[in-house]
């Protein structure tokens, strides 16, 4: 099937591949991975564990680089740039959501999310962008709450909002629902298409949730390594 170049693509991966060294020899976890990835949508990188997808998502977020092929990011060829430069491009448009949200535990839901913005360099009154993004996310009424005060859904939610608040291009999420039961992890995979919509952000999560498989505008699906299928919402 030709290719529909007159969509933007923000994310581009081309041919990429990884390999390890290992006590036991070369391991290779991703084989000629290829995908083009338009702004603002929800694409969910689906394979069982050991599949690749984690691993693909920290090279798409210049945690890691490929050991062939390339990743282009809003036109800039990621293998190019310097570690001070990626540092550079993941606070500025790359926000990342973990499967361990990692709240800071001394700081209330204001605070946690606030402090990300300090950390991407944004200058300036924080609480209008803070309160705005803790209310998209439905915590509103509780931002002066501690995480300890708070339920799994509801840290999660906070771990979005803080992604979210620098105003990034791209949001990497790996695994956000897997401590979250079925009901809360269709919840917060609901916000993350809403969130596509309303900041026009491009957001790819990794799953091997099945019941989450169908929320994607496009999924992929890695197994061994390999890119098995993609498949894009006409």
């Amino acid at each position: 099937m030709e290719e529909d170049r007159s969509k933007n693509y923000i994310i581009e991966i081309q041919n990429v591949g990884r390999t390890f060294s290992t006590a036991s020899g070369d391991f290779q976890a991703l084989k000629s991975v290829n995908a083009n990835i338009p702004e603002g949508i929800l694409t969910i990188l689906k394979g069982r564990s050991g599949s690749g997808k984690t691993t693909l998502l920290n090279i798409v977020g210049a945690l890691d680089n490929p050991t062939t092929g390339r990743v282009i990011i809003d036109g800039q060829d990621v293998s190019r740039l310097s570690a001070f430069q990626k540092e550079k491009l993941r606070r500025k448009k790359i926000g990342f959501v973990f499967q361990s949200v990692s709240l800071i535990p001394s700081m209330n839901a204001f605070q946690n999310v606030e402090f990300s913005m300090r950390m991407a360099g944004i200058k300036g009154d924080h609480k209008k962008r803070v309160e705005e993004c803790l209310k998209m996310v439905g915590l509103g009424s509780r931002m002066h709450h501690m995480p300890s005060e708070m339920s799994g859904g509801e840290q999660q939610r906070v771990a979005i909002a803080r992604a979210i608040a620098h105003s990034p291009s791209i949001i990497l999420a790996d695994e956000p629902t897997a401590e979250l039961d079925s009901a809360m992890a269709a919840e917060v995979t609901k916000l993350f298409q809403e969130m596509t919509k309303k900041e026009h952000v491009t957001i790819v999560m990794t799953t091997h949730d099945v019941g989450l498989m169908d929320a994607g505008d496009m999924v992929i699906e890695l197994e061994n390594g390999v890119q098995i299928s993609q498949q894009a919402d006409a």
